[in-house]
């Protein structure tokens, strides 16, 4: 005789099992301790009766040296209860044998719906993120990708896990409160923006999705920069803009400078024009970021590491360790 242990996954829409799991629960007498188990009414569809038992491990194992048992675990699992049924069944002459099966998985990404659920439910009952805006959350939205950026440069890849789990938590927090302005036109929710995100990939990879032929990754680039320029010029009012539109003025200086000048050249703009945007310590330092860029070098990552080192001297002073 046999115990199997059915589960499943409550990130898969119930009724969608595996066939091992449909031949499992057609194959004995299937019992949970879950009254409101979330496959039940399925199984009854199926014409499979599902019986709500006591989780008594000596019981169960009694049981399946009748007849076979299919035991259907809740949704988060059933580790106690299992441990017990295997000392059960130590305790006994003849156990039956015990079968684990799959009843549904997990898919890439499934833990970003229990991040959801966390969300909504935070939304609801926390004083704290109920009272939340968009515009209290802004800090936040800047400061989490930089601690991301400072676990990168340190090359701490532990917590860089962590840092980009705080920058994903302001993505779908916005997404959250957008959800509660629906459906007015400016509502939308997270599967919106992954939506959004998704199908401006596929736009702009035509060389994965629709068969473009490329030459290498700089072709790559040069086709998604067309693809750019077409998307804005069929968002505008009919107007040529600007090879500048969408380069977000509120970012840090210096890359804000090296993205226009990148910006510019790559339209072809005259190049006295970034070797002379003016006069002052402004002009100096636009001068720095196009020599910089010159010689291949990322300006803000330059000046960042110069911080670095200059904040090593500083705490090697403050100890006594510095050497002139």
């Amino acid at each position: 005789m046999t115990f199997t242990v059915v589960a499943t996954t409550h990130r898969v829409a119930p009724g969608l099992l595996s066939r091992q799991a449909w031949d499992a629960l057609r194959a004995g007498r299937v019992l949970t301790d879950t009254p409101d188990h979330p496959q039940a009414p399925y199984l009854a569809e199926a014409g499979i009766l599902v019986e709500v038992v006591a989780p008594d491990a000596r019981r169960l194992v009694e049981q399946a040296q009748v007849g076979p048992v299919v035991w259907l675990a809740a949704p988060e699992g059933a580790e106690e209860l299992m441990r017990a049924v295997g000392e059960a069944m130590l305790s006994v002459a003849d156990p039956p044998a015990m079968e684990f099966v799959h009843g549904s998985y997990d898919l890439p990404g499934a833990r970003l719906l229990d991040l959801v659920t966390v969300m909504d439910r935070l939304r609801r009952d926390c004083p704290w993120d109920a009272k939340q805006t968009h515009e209290s959350l802004a800090p936040h939205l800047l400061e989490e990708p930089y601690e991301a950026l400072e676990s990168i440069e340190q090359g701490d890849y532990a917590a860089l896990r962590e840092e980009l789990g705080d920058v994903l938590l302001q993505v779908l927090f916005h997404a959250r409160i957008a959800e509660e302005r629906l459906p007015a036109e400016d509502g939308f929710d997270i599967d919106d923006v992954a939506g959004d995100i998704v199908d401006k990939l596929v736009r702009r990879h035509p060389h994965v999705f629709a068969g473009v032929e490329v030459a290498d990754a700089d072709e790559v680039k040069a086709n998604w920069d067309a693809i750019k320029a077409d998307e804005r010029a069929r968002k505008g009012d009919g107007s040529a803009g600007s090879v500048l539109d969408g380069v977000p003025m509120g970012q840090a200086a210096l890359a804000l400078a090296a993205q226009l000048q990148k910006r510019a050249e790559r339209a072809g703009v005259p190049q006295e024009l970034v070797t002379d945007p003016g006069s002052g310590i402004g002009a100096e330092l636009f001068e720095l970021v196009r020599r910089a860029r010159a010689e291949g070098l990322d300006p803000e990552s330059e000046l960042r590491a110069a911080s670095r080192a200059f904040r090593e001297r500083v705490q090697e002073w403050e100890s006594g360790t510095h050497r002139p």
